[in-house]
């Protein structure tokens, strides 16, 4: 990934289809060694673009999926409490050894549990690993003052073993769905970048690339039908996760057209919501799929 055009081409190697301004700040943070913050709406691909970077690198993927009440130790490393317990027992029904020396053994990278975090600290065949720290929104702010230091300077402290140093830093990706404002702190230290939802023409390319069994003319309906979903007031937009979803189970149901009684049977796919389904219900799918139909007819 050495120039804006080869991020673009390796990245849609692996059916990614990425934009110029996506493709610039990734190739950035790689060339000046940043972590790349990516912020948007839930299912605009801020997650795939980890995966997606990982394997045109072949790199290894490690994925912090954060969550409320997430912790360092959590994130770092825990140690085998079970594995050291049953080690003292074998150590008593030896006869006992010197308690000092049993408690050096038992803090040892033989009972070390090794999270994210840490795992990324390691060497890895085929390179330093890309970090994904996937909705970093969920957790809370002591979590994030944490990350100051272990993005700062790629290290963290087991203070049973010291401070272990990442001898290559990973590729470090932060994904926030925005429930919450990340402190600046934190996005200071990164590239960001705001991944929208793509538009007409972009969102046909993605669905060509992870359906292309669909037919030319259903690929078109069912993108331009979600975009106009998404002008809707709803609770949750369907993102473009959704639309490849939908375009799979009409492929699956052997649908070559979109028609309301299509619309009701499969919405599931693309609205999570009771309440956003049920805006949908009768005249209203009617409506839309009408209007759809008409900015897609030929002039």
């Amino acid at each position: 990934m050495d120039s804006i055009d080869n991020v673009q081409a390796a990245l849609g190697q692996e059916n990614y289809v990425c934009g110029r301004a996506l493709a610039t700040v990734v190739f950035l943070a790689q060339r000046l060694g940043r972590p790349l913050f990516l912020e948007g709406e839930a299912g605009t691909g801020k997650t795939e673009i980890a995966k997606a970077i990982a394997a045109s690198l072949g790199r290894r993927l490690i994925r912090l999926q954060c969550y409320e009440g997430l912790d360092a130790a959590s994130a770092v490393y825990e140690w085998n409490f079970a594995g050291q317990m049953i080690a003292i027992r074998a150590a008593e029904a030896a006869g006992g050894a010197d308690r000092d020396m049993l408690k050096d053994e038992l803090f040892t990278e033989e009972f070390l549990i090794e999270r994210p975090l840490l795992q990324a600290m390691r060497p890895q065949p085929g390179g330093a690993p890309v970090l994904l720290i996937d909705e970093i929104d969920r957790t809370d702010e002591p979590f994030e003052a944490f990350l100051l230091e272990a993005l700062s300077d790629f290290q963290v402290t087991i203070p049973e073993l010291g401070t272990i140093r990442a001898p290559e830093p990973p590729i470090v990706i932060l994904t926030s769905n925005r429930t919450r404002e990340v402190h600046d702190a934190l996005k200071r230290r990164c590239l960001y970048h705001w991944v929208d939802f793509p538009d007409f023409e972009r969102e046909i390319e993605i669905l060509h690339a992870r359906a292309p069994e669909a037919a030319e003319a259903l690929s078109r309906e069912v993108v331009a039908f979600v975009q106009r979903l998404r002008t809707e007031d709803l609770f949750k937009k369907p993102g473009v996760a959704e639309t490849i979803d939908w375009a799979k189970c009409l492929l699956a149901l052997d649908v070559i057209d979109l028609s309301p009684e299509v619309i009701a049977d499969t919405v599931g796919a693309i609205l999570k919501y009771q309440d956003d389904i049920q805006k949908l219900q009768g005249s209203e799918a009617k409506r839309l799929l009408d209007e759809v139909k008409a900015e897609l007819a030929p002039a």
